[in-house]
């Protein structure tokens, strides 16, 4: 018997060799006839996306005009782990979460932290020096690059590329309006010197040390002192009954974020913003855009104060459960899967979208939520209530995930040589039993189906695989898929 044994336990040893070797054949070796069939897929999906937008072109019309807060800054723009590793940062064994970055070993333990699953973060640094340090070697890497920042800039020039003449609320240098399209009017103060942001760019495979990426992302740090504070709100709301705007759009809060503010000062803030919104006319849509919030207090705040005004709302993949774990009367959620399935978003889009409107009903006042956008690296989901002002579902859908190729590989035209589909060929519509399954059809991608009181529709997203840029990748995907439903 032991004699048998062993003969068993080598056959299973060699099956088991073959088996591995025959995988990554298959994974190596691709058939020029299934390449084929790749590009083809790829080019049908892309010309079917092409097409569904332009069903709903707005060039020829009236431009829509789109009033957009608050602030703005110098983004500068690099490799993450060059960064790093030019100042002599090393990773550290165990990576934590801070809510604020105080000191070097901090950095070091939240890039580690959110770097690996390739989960996009942005932070607060409270130390002054250290964030100067930072910002002087991100000047002597040699692919840096410097961009205009900020959610609501990055939002205004994608719009205004799109056919909107837009107000956009901030207080920017004349070096930073100079470099604005012509079809975007600042109101603010002038200041001296913008703020800067710290963009550490990275791509899937990139490796620091011992932890290696999963998807391209970012990671954002600054010290900005003036975005918090929300400075241009008086010249923005003094100029916004006169500019008549078809949608007002609020970003940007996230500075606030774990910001050492005076006690009250945050909440008069927010509230002023949300006095400011409730004036808005209800022929007017109000748009908000989350962002990455790891205060609690803070997204209570907004929770109480602002939301309430607004009628539609953006987020990503990550922010869509930590906003849902707030209203269920959870705590905030760090770190979620960076690559969800269609179904798992779905059933959260569903529960958001329920949440808060019983808490308007329940209130009585604000407006009724009628558009929940999600953007994630896989494929894009809309939910708009069925009769609602919102219009052009399925070919703001299609806008949204070919702007996600534009951003991220740099260019307006998309090459489907540097792209890829990751979504799955067919996907369930929730992670309930017996739940109905669509397939993706190569021809008309965007999957569009009534339930309730609103339609959804979900689209593929050509994913790039030759990343310029990941940064103000979200605000440019809902910025474009806004200006089709305006």
């Amino acid at each position: 018997m032991a004699v048998e044994g062993g003969s068993m336990s080598s056959r299973v040893k060699y099956g088991t060799v073959v088996s591995l070797v025959v995988v990554v054949f298959a994974y190596w070796y691709r058939s020029p006839v299934q390449d084929a069939h790749l590009d083809e897929r790829l080019d049908n999906v892309l010309s079917s996306l092409l097409r569904a937008e332009r069903k709903a072109d707005i060039n020829g019309f009236t431009r829509p005009r789109v009033a957009i807060g608050f602030g703005g800054c110098v983004d500068i723009i690099v490799d993450g782990v060059a960064l790093l590793n030019k100042i002599g940062l090393q990773p550290r064994a165990q990576p934590l979460h801070h809510d604020y970055i105080q000191n070097a070993d901090q950095l070091a333990q939240s890039f580690a932290y959110f770097f690996p699953p390739g989960a996009a973060s942005e932070r607060f640094v409270v130390n002054e020096t250290l964030f100067s340090q930072l910002v002087e070697a991100s000047r002597e890497l040699p692919d840096n690059r410097w961009s205009v920042g900020g959610n609501a800039p990055v939002m205004a020039g994608r719009m205004a590329e799109e056919g909107c003449d837009v107000l956009l609320g901030g207080n920017f240098s004349p070096d930073f309006t100079d470099v604005l399209s012509q079809h975007i009017t600042v109101v603010g103060k002038t200041v001296e010197e913008p703020d800067i942001h710290l963009i550490l760019e990275y791509p899937a495979g990139a490796t620091w040390g011992q932890y290696t990426s999963r998807r391209a992302n970012r990671y954002i740090v600054h010290s900005d002192d003036h975005n918090p504070y929300l400075a241009s709100i008086e010249e923005f709301e003094r100029e916004l009954q006169g500019f008549k705007p078809d949608l007002v759009v609020v970003g940007g809060l996230q500075m606030m974020d774990n910001f050492p503010f005076k006690q009250g000062e945050r909440e008069a803030l927010l509230g002023r913003l949300g006095g400011l919104l409730s004036s808005v006319g209800l022929e007017t849509g109000v748009h908000f855009e989350m962002a990455s919030f790891v205060d609690s207090d803070l997204l209570g705040d907004l929770q109480e104060l602002v939301l309430p005004w607004a009628d539609s709302l953006g987020m990503n993949e990550q922010e869509l459960p930590n906003l849902l774990s707030l209203l269920r009367g959870s705590t905030v959620t760090v770190l979620s899967d960076p690559n969800p399935r269609v179904a798992t978003v779905l059933d959260q889009m569903r529960e958001l979208y329920r949440l808060v409107n019983e808490r308007h009903r329940g209130s009585g006042r604000g407006r009724r939520l009628t558009r929940l956008h999600v953007h994630t690296l896989a494929f894009q989901a809309l939910a708009v209530a069925r009769g609602s002002r919102w219009k052009n579902t399925m070919s703001a859908t299609a806008k949204a995930s070919l702007t996600a190729n534009r951003h991220v590989c740099g260019s307006p035209d998309i090459d489907p040589d540097k792209a890829k589909l990751i979504m799955d060929e067919s996907f369930s519509v929730s992670r309930r039993e017996g739940s109905q399954r669509i397939h993706l059809r190569d021809t008309r991608p965007v999957s569009c189906w009534d339930e309730d009181d609103y339609q959804i529709c979900v689209a593929p997203v050509l994913v790039c695989t030759d990343v310029h840029q990941t940064a103000g990748g979200g605000d440019n995907i809902s910025a474009a898929g806004l200006v089709l439903q305006i």
